[in-house]
């Protein structure tokens, strides 16, 4: 049997029961429908009845529930404010507030506990407790919190500057950054336009940009220059991006990222005028300059136009290197391209280069490795080193003519002085000799030492030319009446050809003889079976004559016409290899110049000599 106490508890809880289900018709279908926990208590605190949802929070069945005491389901830190709120409602007061609760399975939730008060006749009999799991809800709250405060302690410690504009510009955020790059506080730039701050030349851009992102909701980058709050500029790069609301999907605001980028600006400016440097220097160096990358050209500045012979540079570029190369040089410039590809930079070495008419030239490459475009490549120096190499011939023609010219001087004095008393004797014993059948011809083997001696001295001590009026036309008419009887002789033919008419030049007139009948002498030996040889008069501009001496020989291989004029080189048989040595230099002497061609056909004499 129930003790009294029990008895007049349960009257009590079914009284209530009753009081509810009067009070409140509906009361059973929403306490069992109802997806919140619900708990019915009497004024003492005890559990009188509980609906499904608060089974499944809780994880106990109804029986274990109305078994338990209310202290059970909560956490020891949340019982103070359970009890508290509890006593709260039976003072009549309807309270809300969050807790901690318990299950089961010991896991802790987090709930939102509304307590209703109950009365019947003016005494407080009950509490209806609504109990709502917010695990969920808090645990999102939490995130929200964690993300809030990283977000800002990323736009307050960023050393970017993030601003935020409404439609109409007006700035509503910016980060505490802004300081460090505009020289203003956050609070001194909030309702203002970026116009305050972004330079009066780029402010229409900048716009321009802004309005482009949220037209076009998309994110724009854009360089422009602010003033600091202490006048000077810096320039600073944005990007703008506009953020949508999602239940409108309308733009709300733009978010700008703001940079600083002062020092790149400097630094692509100084880069960009050292570039500009190095092409100017480039373009204008007196070397070729091309760059190759795969051996492809890939640049080649005016100068290399020029050497190269080709009308622009895009006959030079995307061609190979070594379509410029002559074909015997092939094999080495590969390997040399290899090893500058390698990064090692290769030292002047000669070769032969083709230009774009066909033509050769003499010339040094150099290699370098190099940086071009973001690629690595390679710089190629050309330089024509033609009139150098001849240089360097005339410097060794030169030393060849000094050392001849010492020798000469000193084989004709130590010839000429017995040469003379041999002479004497001979004349001497000439008198006195009946016989004198080889007297001629030991006097005419004297007369020739005599006149080697006299070319020897020649060379050793040229003679003063001795300058007056000399007419041309005249001259070689008289030369081609004294050579004219060996001509005859040999069967050569001697024709004057004058398209200048009565000209005169300045010169030592026997000098100029002995050098024109030098070189028709050697065109009638050049033609021992016959042939003509012709003497060309033609006016160079208005104040040089040019003179041919054409013959119409076998001509002179390209190896024995390289060395003419070499002192001592002939190929006669008692020739002394000094003939057209003095020839040149009496020619040279006279302020002139001397050119040979020769082939199959013959061979041509051109003399250039200044007029009067």
């Amino acid at each position: 049997m129930n003790s009294p106490v029990e008895n007049i508890k349960n009257q009590k809880n079914q009284l209530l029961k009753k009081y509810m289900k009067e009070r409140f018709p509906d009361y059973e279908t929403l306490f069992d429908r109802s997806q919140d926990a619900i708990i019915l208590m009497d004024s003492a605190g005890n559990l009188i009845r509980v609906n499904s949802a608060f089974e499944k929070m809780a994880g106990y069945s109804t029986d274990e529930v109305l078994t338990m005491k209310l202290q059970t389901f909560f956490t020891l830190d949340s019982l103070d404010n359970v009890f508290h709120y509890f006593h709260k409602a039976s003072l009549g007061q309807l309270e809300n507030f969050d807790c901690q609760m318990k299950n089961k399975r010991g896991a802790i939730l987090e709930v939102n506990i509304t307590n209703v008060p109950i009365g019947v006749e003016n005494q407080f009999t009950g509490v209806i407790t609504i109990l709502k799991d917010i695990t969920l809800l808090k645990q999102k709250k939490t995130e929200v919190r964690k993300i809030e405060e990283f977000h800002r302690l990323l736009t307050e410690n960023v050393l970017d500057t993030i601003v935020c504009t409404n439609l109409l510009g007006k700035i509503i955020y910016i980060s505490p950054s802004c300081e460090t790059i505009s020289g203003y506080k956050a609070e001194e730039l909030i309702g203002t336009t970026l116009s305050f701050i972004v330079h009066e030349e780029d402010w229409e851009k900048a716009n321009a940009d802004r309005k482009l992102s949220y037209l076009g909701a998309e994110s724009i980058r854009g360089k422009y220059r602010i003033r600091r709050k202490d006048g000077t500029l810096v320039w600073v790069e944005a990007l703008s991006k506009p953020i949508i609301d999602p239940d409108t999907q309308t733009i709300v605001e733009v978010v700008s990222v703001i940079r600083d980028i002062t020092e790149r600006i400097k630094a692509e400016e100084e880069l960009w005028s050292r570039k500009k440097a190095f092409r100017e220097l480039v373009e204008h160096s007196p070397d070729a300059v091309l760059i190759v990358l795969d051996k492809e050209i890939i640049f080649v500045n005016e100068t290399g136009i020029d050497l190269l012979g080709v009308n622009n540079a895009e006959e030079v570029l995307s061609k190979n290197l070594l379509y410029f190369i002559h074909p015997d040089y092939h094999q080495e410039m590969k390997e040399r391209i290899q090893t500058v590809s390698n990064g090692e930079t290769v030292d002047f070495r000669d070769y032969k280069v083709i230009r774009g008419d066909g033509s050769v030239f003499d010339a040094e490459i150099k290699g370098i490795p190099t940086f071009f475009n973001n690629h690595y490549a390679q710089h190629v120096i050309i330089r024509d080193i033609t009139e150098r190499k001849k240089t360097q011939e005339l410097l060794l023609n030169s030393e060849k003519l000094t050392i001849a010219g010492q020798l000469a001087a000193g084989i004709a004095h130590e010839v000429r002085n017995p040469l003379t008393a041999i002479k004497g004797f001979l004349q001497l014993m000439e008198r006195k000799m009946e016989d004198q059948t080889y007297f001629g011809i030991i006097e005419s083997e004297i007369d020739r030492i005599e006149l080697i001696l006299s070319e020897l001295l020649v060379l050793a001590k040229p003679q003063d030319v001795k300058f007056e009026s000399v007419y041309l036309p005249a001259l070689i008419e008289d030369i081609k009446t004294l050579i004219d009887t060996q001509a005859i002789m040999n069967n050569v033919e001697i024709e004057v050809g004058n398209t200048v008419g009565p000209i005169t030049i300045n010169g030592d007139i026997n000098q100029l003889k002995q050098v024109f009948i030098n070189f028709l002498k050697n065109a009638i030996e050049a033609m021992p079976n016959g042939g003509s040889c012709i003497i060309e008069m033609k006016a160079i501009g208005e104040n040089k004559v040019k003179i041919f001496f054409k013959d119409t020989g076998d001509g002179i291989p390209p190896h024995i016409l390289k060395r003419i004029g070499e002192p001592f080189f002939t190929t006669k048989e008692n020739g002394t290899g000094l003939g057209i040595m003095i020839s040149k230099q009496i020619i040279e002497n006279h302020h002139g110049t001397v050119h040979f061609w020769s082939d199959k056909k013959g061979t041509i004499i051109e003399v250039i000599l200044p007029l009067q």
